[in-house]
């Protein structure tokens, strides 16, 4: 049942991380907001997302070089999106 529910809560930060990755947030960004916001601890969010890297080198080399070439959200536009992304993720658990 352990295992079950670690990888339960490993595939929502999983969810959240590409919910941030919609909202074109860097992992910093990504990191604090989840923390913030849905009491991810910061080291949990980090591995997932450096798992995520790992799988998807393309994806995340071609996201980093659009991000150093946009602007960076301020942190209202930031804490608005997580509340988005919280709501949401907790109507698809009701479902």
């Amino acid at each position: 049942m352990a295992d079950s529910s670690s990888a339960s809560y490993i595939h929502m930060v999983q969810h959240m991380i590409e919910k941030c990755l919609i909202f074109h947030m860097s992992k910093e960004e990504c990191v604090e907001a989840l923390s913030k916001h849905a009491n991810i601890t910061p080291v949990i969010t980090s591995t997932v997302w450096k798992e995520l890297e790992k799988e998807n080198k393309e994806f995340f080399k071609e996201y980093e070089e659009r991000q150093s070439k946009q602007e960076q959200m301020s942190e209202e536009e930031t804490n608005q999106m997580i509340q988005k992304i919280i709501s949401d993720s907790s109507k698809e658990s009701d479902d």
